[in-house]
């Protein structure tokens, strides 16, 4: 890893750093610098099933301090129909395709374009003046359990302990964070990105899994320890300038979903957190197995406290998502291409079955 590059972003995280105290000097902030990209999505059903619906997750629709300029256009084949839509609750936008019979050829190409920057919440200065506030009728929502992230019994019991002697929102979110990088593993099975039934999770003493699943387990706990948080779904679209080659993905893009995660502090407004990559680079940074001690993952841990590297576009935030439309119940979230037909719902995790392919490029911003 370029070191120098990694301060730059990285900066004075937090007061706990591990690097020392001249390094914590010298660093820079986070460059302001906009990048452009175009995201294709395409979809060919294979299912011969007649009421074929799709729903395609696309960039958020409000530019947002490090995500902005979101269009997106889309082609559709087999005399289907398409409309963006969102899911009631989160706002959750979403392209819905739907073709009445069973055509030869149903296929539906959607093409998303925006901007991005890297994103650092400097928590060693005073919370500036100009953060974003957010109202409280969303920070409210942002504490409500969700079927898979419930606040009371086993949960409120080991969010309680972990922040026990632990004073205001950033120490207590400190500690639920730090918690959660050292008890967790990511575990290269896991289909897709997890589930994130943090119930389960903490009943069955099982805190394995991949990005949904560990980071919901962070969400859960702040939301149980009265600190808003949610998770942040979406996509990577380029390698890592940092250096990690587990952190990025350019190209073909189709298995590239991954979960974020973000909580709320007065004064300094939501803060992005990732202790699910932290674990990814003790897992795939070369050699791999890596330890807690290595500096590859400590600097990963002091950065994803407070930063994204935003080689990554943010979907929605939703929980129990309600598609439009649909024939059967809720999902967990959008994060993937979803479908069904008159012979049930289509595997939104098997690409080669659904048949669907991701692409992203980078653009002139």
């Amino acid at each position: 890893m370029d070191r120098r590059h990694f301060l730059r972003f990285s900066g004075a995280l937090c007061a706990a750093s591990a690097l020392p105290q001249a390094a914590r000097a010298a660093q820079a902030p986070v460059s302001a610098g906009w990048r452009a990209f175009e995201l294709t999505t395409y979809i060919s059903v294979k299912d011969q099933g007649a009421h074929t619906r799709i729903w395609i997750p696309v960039p958020y629709a409000t530019d947002t301090p490090y995500q902005r300029g979101a269009q997106t256009a889309w082609q559709v084949d087999g005399g289907g129909a398409a409309r963006l839509t969102q899911a009631p609750g989160y706002g959750v936008q979403m392209l819905a395709v739907e073709w009445p019979d069973a055509q030869a050829q149903r296929a539906v190409t959607v093409t998303s374009r925006f901007q991005t920057r890297n994103r650092r919440v400097d928590l060693t200065q005073p919370p500036p003046a100009d953060a974003e506030r957010e109202s409280p009728a969303a920070l409210r929502e942002y504490l409500k359990p969700t079927t898979l992230l419930p606040t009371d019994g086993i949960v409120k019991t080991t969010a309680d302990r972990i922040t026990r002697g632990h004073q205001g929102d950033l120490a207590r979110a400190r500690a639920l964070y730090d918690w959660v990088v050292e008890n967790t593993c990511r575990t290269a099975s896991t289909r897709g990105c997890g589930v994130g039934d943090v119930r389960y999770m903490l009943t069955a003493n099982d805190l394995n899994g991949k990005c949904a699943d560990i980071n919901s387990l962070f969400v859960a706990l702040a939301r149980a320890s009265g600190i808003p948080a949610r998770d942040a779904y979406g996509l990577r679209v380029a390698d890592s300038e940092l250096g990690y080659k587990s952190l990025g993905k350019a190209g073909d893009v189709t298995k590239a979903q991954h979960c974020r995660a973000e909580f709320y502090a007065a004064g300094y407004g939501w803060i992005p957190v990732d202790p699910a990559d932290v674990r990814k680079v003790m897992l795939e940074e070369p050699p791999g197995e890596l330890p807690l001690t290595d500096a590859k993952v400590r600097a990963a841990r002091v950065m994803l406290f407070g930063a994204w590297e935003m080689n990554w576009v943010a979907y929605n935030h939703g929980h129990d998502v309600v598609l439009p439309g649909a024939s059967h119940g809720p999902v967990p979230f959008l994060m993937y291409p979803n479908g069904e037909t008159a012979d049930g719902r289509l595997d939104s995790l098997d690409p080669d079955g659904f048949s669907y392919r991701l692409t992203s490029r980078p653009l002139s911003a």
